[in-house]
């Protein structure tokens, strides 16, 4: 896998410079998502086909950036995001299914079990899960990372994509479901695991990967506050666009979280609280970085350019 990441110089080369991280980022998920002419073809058909079903990869970007920002190798960290963007895509596959959300579009386009047979989506989910582990594990592929930090990273990913994390997120999200006494702190500590833990995790990756393993460092603290911030302000967008986003740009029926009986920050807060609740945690996400000077100002403008996304 090999794919070369070229970072904009400022301000003004953001949107340019976004463009090419993302365009390094698809050329290596491409690679990823090969589908060899074997019986379990099919599979391997689902799997590609949500993989490089477009997104804005704001993960990988994140590792990425995270890297760049503390001098590590941008190879190294465009392999680890996109391990990382294996193990996003298997959960929005399985979030997707009947069992759970029952969802017909993801990003415009039919989900994975509406263009495969829901038994093969299923399966494409597990197997990007595993997909994501035998990337980080070859260390053959890496320039810089040897086998502790392998295990780290390791680590990190799986503690942020399981029962503390992601997955442990979701199952508060369906558990509060058409309830009407969910609090704030419940809606936070869900979000904190179904969206902020794979955020948080996508910038600790290229913290580890610069060398950054001690967790009370001063640098690794900072960024983890940064992207636990920032993984808040995404979601409360997300909330938000729900109620107010265009439906075609969106990709996704508009009012769907109101249709399935969850519980937003637009629902416990109304619109005007959360756009409030928003702004506070992206100002408490680009604030986190003040320590790192001047190299954080590409982290610093996605927050902001989050905050303005329209999808």
């Amino acid at each position: 896998m090999s794919s070369k990441i070229v970072f904009p110089k400022d301000v003004s080369e953001f949107d340019q410079g976004l463009k090419n991280i993302v365009s390094a980022v698809d050329e290596m998920l491409d690679t990823i998502a090969e589908v060899p002419d074997v019986p379990q073809k099919s599979v391997y058909e689902a799997m590609r086909y949500s993989l490089l079903a477009g997104g804005k990869r704001l993960r990988p970007v994140l590792t990425a950036a995270a890297a760049q920002m503390l001098g590590g190798s941008l190879n190294d960290a465009l392999i680890a995001g996109c391990a990382l963007e294996c193990i996003h895509t298997y959960s929005l596959i399985h979030d997707d299914l009947p069992c759970m959300d029952n969802d017909d579009l993801r990003r415009g386009k039919p989900t994975c079990h509406k263009a495969f047979p829901e038994n093969i989506a299923l399966l494409a989910g597990d197997g990007l899960l595993n997909r994501a582990f035998e990337i980080l594990s070859d260390k053959s592929a890496f320039e810089s990372v040897d086998s502790k930090t392998a295990l780290i990273l390791i680590a990190c990913l799986s503690r942020a994509s399981g029962v503390q994390g992601m997955i442990g997120g979701q199952v508060v999200d369906l558990e509060s479901e058409n309830r009407n006494d969910v609090t704030l702190e419940r809606l936070q500590q869900m979000h904190r695991g179904k969206t902020g833990a794979m955020i948080e995790a996508a910038a600790l990756l290229g913290a580890v990967i610069s060398g950054y393993i001690d967790e009370n460092a001063p640098e690794y603290r900072a960024v983890s506050e940064f992207a636990q911030n920032l993984g808040m302000a995404f979601q409360i967008k997300d909330d938000i666009l729900d109620v107010s986003g265009d439906e075609a740009v969106l990709g996704k029926p508009v009012g769907s979280d109101e249709a399935e009986g969850k519980n937003t920050f637009v629902t416990l807060l109304g619109l005007e609280n959360a756009e409030a609740k928003l702004n506070e945690y992206t100002d408490a996400a680009k604030s986190a970085l003040d320590i790192f000077g001047d190299s954080a100002w590409f982290l610093k403008e996605l927050a902001d350019r989050l905050i303005s996304r329209d999808n």
